[in-house]
């Protein structure tokens, strides 16, 4: 057998090249393989948390994307002005992530649901995978009565209600608006095939009306005419369910006077925005959007002109 001389270069080269082949064909010499298969973005569809007695627990209905945020959330704003905003907050300029989350509270004696999706099956999901059904739902109450938030209220094309046992809440004013609205209106159309024939079984709320006790109703005018908020109070401890007031925690909230395409009436809507978020910066009351990144909780500070979202972390979760 001959001699083999190896110098110290060839083995550094030898070494180098161990992982490089390890990784080729696996330890075993074998070809190496993925260990799973990739799943794609996912994650929960609720998340619950405390609120003095009361439990609240947030639903994801859906999500989507958007292309050209700006000409929803930025339309009297430069180009410019709006990708340097983005581009601050680290999101595109190009496309948007919209999230549909409405909000079940548990009061202890009733169990009141805000808001009922897209009408795609989701809510009726999320509310599983939280551990309730949808007859155990006594409440549903609408903040207002875009399609986003009442297409659940609904299931199946006979209109069959998906939640049976449930009596109704909504503003008197939103109802009144879209109730008269002339077929052939999209809106009002809806409103007609999946609100109207719950009429009998439906109270309406004007500001400061009670839904029950804990559970406050405060106008929001502006998203659309009677877009309304509801205030949750328990063992002294508050949080506003914001509905639409703004869509968006960066755009709207650092600047709530960009216009919305969505908002109905744009001067009060950014008005509701700056007197809604004043309110909450001011007193450190958490809130509730139905547009905010999942789990959709979070508080808000004054920042420049405008305001600072600053998502919940632990604090409502701690008994």
């Amino acid at each position: 057998m001959s001699d083999v001389k190896i110098t110290r270069r060839a083995a550094m080269l030898t070494g180098a090249a161990l992982p490089l082949a390890a990784g080729l064909t696996g330890l075993s010499g074998r070809p190496a393989r993925a260990a799973a298969d990739m799943m794609g973005p996912g994650g929960p569809a609720y998340s619950r948390m405390k609120l003095g007695g009361f439990e609240v627990t947030t639903l994801l209905d859906g999500n989507r994307t958007v292309e050209n945020p700006q000409e929803i959330f930025g339309m009297n704003a430069t180009p410019e002005e709006f990708a340097e905003v983005s581009g601050a907050h680290f999101i595109p300029t190009d496309k948007s992530q919209f999230f549909f989350t409405p909000t079940v509270v548990n009061t202890g004696s009733e169990l009141v649901l805000f808001d009922t999706g897209l009408g795609q099956g989701g809510i009726v999901k999320a509310l599983g995978d939280a551990g309730y059904t949808p007859d155990q739902v006594d409440i549903v109450v609408l903040t207002h009565m875009h399609p986003d938030h009442i297409g659940g209220m609904t299931t199946g094309d006979d209109g069959t209600p998906t939640f049976p046992n449930a009596r109704y809440v909504t503003g008197s004013t939103e109802y009144d608006f879209w109730s008269k609205m002339e077929a052939g209106n999209r809106v009002g159309d809806m409103v007609a095939a999946k609100v109207t024939p719950m009429a009998e079984k439906m109270t309406f709320l004007d500001d400061g009306g009670s839904v029950v006790s804990g559970i406050t109703a405060m106008a929001a005018h502006g998203h659309t005419p009677g877009h309304t908020t509801f205030m949750l109070e328990s063992d002294g401890q508050q949080l506003l369910l914001i509905g639409d007031t703004a869509n968006h925690y960066v755009w709207s909230l650092g600047y709530p006077d960009w216009e919305v395409r969505f908002d109905m009436d744009k001067a009060a809507a950014a008005a509701t925005r700056r007197k809604v978020f004043g309110m909450l910066a001011a007193d450190k009351v958490p809130f509730i959007g139905y547009h905010m990144p999942f789990p959709a909780v979070g508080f808000v500070e004054a920042k420049d002109s405008g305001f600072r979202y600053v998502p919940a972390s632990y604090q409502m979760i701690m008994s």
